[in-house]
């Protein structure tokens, strides 16, 4: 397989981790996404929506992240839920990432750290943290009494979920108010294969 992608990307990060957590080999296709790599006719040929990460396997090109992840645990048979009612739970969670979680940590941090100082807009900055405390209180309440986002093991909820959360770079978290992410985070990252995400794939920014 062949995934496109970066090291700054978590959405591709989702999908490398979950490669290297069922031992699924792939090879990296780095795209330059701060110089306008997902923009050129050539990377739209291959997503016309003009986003990494892409996974290609044989005859089958896959966009968006939540699709992948799906694809990758129906292959291996791994991080999927034991039955319908715990892989309807996986899809409830992996939906509420994308609109809720990621989508919202990747805009800060992005407005946060790779816009030059004198670009960055504080206003909309503030606002976003404010919808991302409200998400992470979501989170934190759901763990209260569970180790998993969407069973009694890890799935492919939250490989999704946890992905942006493993960054250096500021976006206005912080583990030490959130201590069931904290937590939970620390069990992830205990499963045999965890790699950080810049472990996994090459920065645009090798010192950020």
């Amino acid at each position: 397989m062949k995934l496109y992608g970066f090291g700054e990307s978590g959405n591709a990060y989702k999908v490398a981790l979950m490669m290297t957590l069922t031992g699924t080999p792939f090879d990296l296709e780095f795209v330059p996404f701060f110089s306008g790599g997902t923009r050129t006719p050539e990377f739209r040929a291959i997503n016309e929506m003009g986003e990494v990460p892409v996974l290609v396997d044989g005859a089958v090109t896959l966009s968006q992240s939540g699709v992948m992840l799906s694809y990758l645990s129906d292959l291996t048979g791994k991080f999927a839920g034991r039955d319908a009612g715990e892989r309807r739970e996986v899809l409830r969670w992996l939906f509420w990432d994308n609109h809720k979680l990621s989508t919202q940590i990747g805009t800060t941090r992005f407005l946060m750290n790779f816009l030059a100082p004198d670009k960055r807009p504080e206003a909309a900055i503030t606002f976003l943290q404010g919808r991302l405390k409200a998400a992470y209180r979501v989170l934190e309440d759901h763990l209260a009494h569970r180790d998993w986002i969407s069973a009694d093991a890890p799935t492919i909820a939250d490989l999704s979920c946890c992905s942006y959360l493993y960054y250096p770079e500021p976006f206005g978290f912080d583990r030490q108010d959130w201590p069931r992410i904290a937590g939970w985070l620390d069990r992830i990252a205990a499963l045999p294969g965890w790699r950080h995400p810049y472990d996994l794939m090459p920065r645009a920014f090798p010192s950020a």
